[in-house]
């Protein structure tokens, strides 16, 4: 398989919660390969995609494979639930990036008394033991940004540095994808998330 010059491989997991936004997320990353020339795949799977169920987006940039990313496959995990990044670690490569809302979503399993949901910290402790862990609050950031609505675009900030797409151009895409009276606070989020990885 060839690569073309300077080509820029990636593999990007999103997961979440139905009503988290992970759609409009890799929504904004798929548009802003697509203004920035670069190949990109995606898939949707849905557990159920209504508010509470799981919510999968792989993203393939520059990669002329299928678009559901294999098993072990993935470079970087953005996950908008912690839960959810346990969830689908078997699609993480060994040693690979794991980007983690720490705001917990207790599914109905839990409250009802059916299951147990484990502490954040032991999730984040278990994870870094074999994946690079990015952890912080994107709820309270977003909330800070403005509205806790704009938490999936402090995300998308928060993996921009990992990405072969200038921020630039994320941030066209962010402009266009959100409603017009939420540009300012989605900016905004982005920036903060952006910094909140830089600086871990």
């Amino acid at each position: 398989m060839s690569e073309r010059a300077g080509e820029k491989k990636l593999d990007l997991l999103i997961t979440g919660v139905g009503g988290q936004g992970a759609i409009l997320a890799s929504d904004i990353i798929g548009k802003a390969a697509v203004i920035s020339g670069i190949p990109i795949r995606a898939a949707e799977t849905h557990g159920m995609a209504q508010r509470g169920g799981s919510v999968v987006n792989h993203i393939r940039l520059g990669s002329d494979l299928g678009s559901m990313i294999p098993k072990k496959g993935a470079d970087i995990m953005l996950a908008l639930e912690p839960m959810e990044a346990v969830r689908y670690l078997d699609f993480l490569k060994d040693g690979g990036v794991i980007i983690v809302n720490t705001q917990s979503i207790i599914p109905v399993t839990v409250t009802s008394g059916l299951s147990k949901y484990p502490e954040v910290q032991e999730i984040l402790d278990a994870l870094s033991e074999k994946y690079v862990v990015k952890a912080f609050n994107a709820d309270e950031l977003a909330h800070e940004a403005g509205s806790r609505l704009a938490m999936n675009v402090a995300m998308v900030g928060a993996v921009s540095g990992y990405l072969p797409i200038s921020k630039e151009v994320l941030l066209e895409s962010v402009k266009v994808l959100v409603p017009k009276k939420t540009i300012e606070i989605n900016i905004r989020a982005f920036e903060m998330g952006r910094e909140e990885v830089e600086e871990s």
